[in-house]
């Protein structure tokens, strides 16, 4: 084990469901990148969105606390600190660096886009309005706006300790939802640089989202974290694992017998997660995606 840090590292599920193995698998991973540079490590449940549910989350912590990952501190909930949200976007429009956004995403689709854009790039339909066009926008569409962050540049570079070096899109992202729920993209960032998390472990499915959010990071005045994006669990057919692939939550399968595969798909011998931080060498995790079978 490497000299402690003041640093953490994290999970964040989003209680919509309840965890299956392969969001566990990643749990743990996250546990022993962290636990091996000795970091704390914290829990967060991401319940900012309606389709979230508090005892699902209850659920969630428990599955994590069954398979060994409990929280240094506790757990926070996006859903007590709007506050907090708020307060950044506050200060984001102050300084001009936002705009209001009244495209659908038919409009964004269907939008022209100058040659020099990068492909999924927000066009920049509302970024230069004049006030006459916006009080007409917002006449004609009916609903509120969204908030889009006014970015410097198209591309931004993170490191990964899995990927190396990783340029992705920075186009002018929304920070606050038309239903006014702070975005994704924004909370994460305030929640990490508020709970001290500098280093973020996740599914490489969200290896794109990361430049956004490093970028946001640094026009906060936020360390940058470090990221390590780990491959995905598919099912047989090398689809993202779901519900109707049989047994695949902690209640289906059992403590023992998800801990055993989790430590099988990693190579381990040891099937408890503090058994597994004895044996775990980051530069020797499975580069390619778990194709999960149920037993």
């Amino acid at each position: 084990m490497t000299s402690p840090s003041s640093g953490a590292g994290r999970f964040a599920p989003s209680p919509s469901a309840d965890l299956h193995i392969g969001n566990l698998r990643t749990a743990v991973l996250a546990w022993l990148f962290a636990r091996s540079s000795g970091r704390r490590f914290l829990l967060r449940v991401e319940d900012l969105d309606d389709r979230t549910s508090r005892e699902i989350g209850e659920r969630q912590l428990a599955d994590l606390a069954a398979i060994g990952v409990t929280s240094d501190e506790p757990v926070q909930w996006q859903s007590d600190h709007r506050d907090r949200y708020e307060r950044v976007i506050d200060q984001l429009v102050e300084a001009g660096m936002v705009y209001e956004c009244y495209c659908s995403r038919k409009d964004i689709a269907q939008a022209p886009r100058a040659p020099h854009a990068p492909q999924g790039a927000y066009p920049g339909t509302c970024r230069d309005l004049t006030e006459a066009e916006r009080d007409r926008r917002r006449a004609e569409i009916g609903r509120p706006p969204a908030l889009r962050l006014r970015t410097d540049t198209f591309s931004y570079t993170v490191t990964d300790l899995l990927h190396g070096e990783y340029t992705g899109l920075v186009d002018d992202f929304v920070i606050r939802r038309g239903d006014g729920v702070p975005a994704y993209n924004l909370v994460v960032v305030i929640d990490d640089a508020e709970s001290g998390i500098d280093q973020v472990v996740r599914g490489d499915d969200l290896l794109s989202s990361s430049p956004r959010q490093a970028y946001l990071a640094r026009l906060l005045g936020y360390p940058e974290p470090t990221y390590a994006h780990v491959p995905l669990v598919l099912n047989a057919d090398g689809a993202r694992l779901a519900k109707r692939d049989g047994a695949v939550t902690l209640a289906e399968i059992g403590v023992q017998r998800a801990l055993r595969r989790i430590a099988d798909s990693l190579g381990y011998r040891a099937t408890d997660v503090e058994g597994m931080l004895a044996e775990f060498d980051p530069a020797r995790l499975p580069k390619q995606p778990w194709i999960y079978r149920p037993d």
